[in-house]
């Protein structure tokens, strides 16, 4: 199986042991963006700031493979509040347009770094 690492030098740098995306015949898969500048620095505070910056991230990372956002058919949303969920929802509502790509939404504890989002997704090329 071919696979190629894609890492924008324009979005968040790998926090570990991880490819940023991965190419994997048609298929790009964007690991969880967090709201990380390109040097690893937070710079956004509240939810939706911090959704913006991840779906930044995501789109340079997309860019580098050569798509863009209409190329993602699945994302996943991790907030730390669900009560962010309306907030972080019209950020996102402003980086995709219909048909939307498929979604889940989940709570969890706690991310990395401590950031309030994390937003991964599936690309396909062609």
């Amino acid at each position: 199986m071919d696979m190629q690492t894609i890492a924008s030098p324009k979005a968040t740098p790998a926090i570990g042991p991880y490819s940023p995306a991965l190419a994997v015949g048609d298929f790009v898969f964007v690991s969880g963006q967090v709201p990380l500048d390109h040097e690893g620095k937070i710079g956004a505070i509240v939810a939706p700031d911090q959704a913006r910056v991840s779906l930044e991230n995501m789109t340079a990372q997309l860019a580098e493979a050569g798509l863009g956002m209409d190329a993602v058919v699945k994302t996943t949303i991790f907030l730390t509040n669900m009560d962010d969920f309306a907030a972080v929802n019209d950020v996102y509502a402003q980086f995709f347009t219909p048909p939307y790509p498929a979604r889940s939404t989940v709570e969890v504890t706690r991310l990395p770094k401590n950031v309030k989002v994390e937003i991964e997704a599936i690309a396909v090329r062609g």
